[in-house]
């Protein structure tokens, strides 16, 4: 009998506790729904919050990834060339200059002296000359007279030549049009030979200076286009490979190129690192969305846009990525509105509610 009570009581049991679980698994859907409505309800317009964005087309270009420094066109360290005390500086520091205009004067004082004294010497010996041409004529000087006077006249032009080479070099001028660096001396002080006086950089034309592995030696690289980025701005630049060094680096394997970049606007500056792409060929359209709306899954990627109002959930196939955007290339197309922030929450066929945002600048 106490046997028999005992399986009675195991099968109540058993059914009390399916009972109760059938409860709680009812219980847990409600509650799901209930939060599902409550996200959706968030917003104003009755859908769940998300941030979003409208795709555009942008364009990528197929290459090489190079990494190099941008140089200025042309730069050159202005120095002192003779001794003496700086008379005057005709230039600003950061100042646009021209090429031959004067930006430094050292006393010359002493030179300017010798070479009055040397051209009045000049008029004497002229006279002298033109009076012993005129005996030689009559034959009452002999010639060896005569040319001797003509050699001293001769040696004397030279050393007035001389000397305004060196009054020439107490001036320094632009060497060509550029814009000047800080100055490192001052009015009254006194150079020697080789003192530093200032820079000068003509940063209208930038050189991009990379490598590439030698692999490529067999490509035309010279006339190729190379897109590059710099620190600190969204935007692509363009340049053209006008120079390819002759010789590999025997220790890296590597190719140096040039490419020349009109800075027409000086919104660039020589001495910036720069991550570039070497195209080879055409240039590719893509869409570039963030990395985080991407949702990577077992069988691929996919995004999220906006269908009607609601979330849909959208297969897609990527390619190149950076930091901050992904290369879309099939899947989305131009207009459509890619969902960004707020994914965690979001069901197929839920109503959201869009805030837009600005699409990320790739070009």
């Amino acid at each position: 009998m106490a046997k028999r009570w005992t399986k009675r009581a195991c099968r109540r049991a058993f059914i009390v506790l399916m009972a109760t679980g059938l409860f709680l698994s009812g219980a847990a859907c409600s509650s799901e729904k209930k939060a599902d409505n409550n996200a959706q309800a968030k917003s104003g317009g009755g859908g769940l919050p998300v941030t979003g964005m409208v795709a555009k087309r942008s364009v990528t270009a197929n290459g090489v990834p190079v990494n190099g420094t941008l140089l200025a066109n042309e730069e050159v360290e202005l120095v002192s060339e003779i001794v003496g005390k700086v008379k005057g500086i005709y230039f600003e520091e950061g100042s646009y200059v021209k090429q031959g205009e004067l930006l430094l004067k050292v006393d010359d004082s002493d030179l300017q002296a010798q070479l009055t004294r040397s051209e009045y010497q000049r008029k004497l010996l002229a006279e002298k000359l033109e009076r012993a041409r005129i005996l030689l004529e009559r034959e009452s000087i002999s010639r060896e007279a005569f040319d001797q006077l003509q050699t001293d006249f001769n040696m004397l032009e030279a050393d007035i030549e001389l000397l305004k080479v060196r009054i020439g070099r107490t001036e320094i001028r632009a060497p060509f049009d550029g814009e000047m660096g800080f100055r490192y001396v001052s009015e009254g002080s006194y150079v020697q030979a080789s003192s530093k006086i200032a820079s000068i950089v003509d940063n209208s034309v930038l050189k991009y200076e990379f490598y590439v592995p030698e692999r490529y030696a067999a490509n035309r690289l010279k006339g190729q286009e190379v897109y590059f980025n710099v620190a600190g701005s969204d935007a692509t630049y363009s340049a053209k490979v006008y120079a390819v060094d002759p010789l590999i680096d025997v220790k890296t394997r590597m190719i140096l190129l040039r490419a020349r970049f009109r800075n027409a606007n000086h919104e660039l500056m020589p001495g910036m690192f720069a991550k570039g792409n070497l195209v080879f060929g055409g240039r590719n359209e893509f869409i570039a969305v963030p990395t985080e709306a991407v949702v990577p899954e077992m069988d691929g990627k996919r995004l999220w846009v906006l269908r009607g109002g609601k979330a849909a959930s959208v297969s897609v196939e990527t390619e190149s990525r950076d930091e901050k955007n992904v290369e879309v290339i099939s899947g989305i197309a131009v207009g459509d509105t890619v969902l960004t922030g707020g994914l965690m929450q979001l069901r197929e066929g839920m109503t959201v509610d869009v805030k837009l945002k600005k699409q990320p600048t790739t070009e």
